[in-house]
């Protein structure tokens, strides 16, 4: 249950970043699903090992080439899933800050109001 709401608020965040960002087009829900699903599962399995691989220069860069990371599984992203198109590394970074914002502001919301 935790897994599917999490996707449907991270799909949430996708399809607002995309109306946002001139960059980044999804088109439809659909497609805003399975970008969540494949972020999801590229994030869970494929970053921690590019994390590990990539310490010392993200230690090197005070932690700035995590963003370098992001940004490369927002673009993977874009060449699975057809239908969600990033224009560069720009926009595929600025969606990347957006989707973690956005989700983070509403997984907030989601928190408060089970805890009331």
């Amino acid at each position: 249950m935790k897994f599917l709401l999490k996707t449907l608020v991270t799909s949430v965040a996708v399809l607002i970043a995309a109306f946002l960002l001139s960059g980044v087009s999804v088109d439809n829900t659909i497609t805003a699903v399975l970008v969540a699903v494949v972020m999801g599962l590229l994030n869970s399995f494929i970053k921690p090992i590019l994390i590990v691989l990539t310490i010392p220069i993200t230690v090197f860069t005070f932690g700035l080439f995590l963003l370098f990371i992001n940004v490369l599984i927002v673009k993977w992203t874009s060449e699975i899933v057809h239908g969600f198109k990033v224009k560069d590394w720009w926009a595929a970074l600025m969606f990347s800050i957006i989707v973690s914002l956005v989700t983070s502001i509403i997984e907030g919301l989601i928190g408060k109001k089970e805890s009331e």
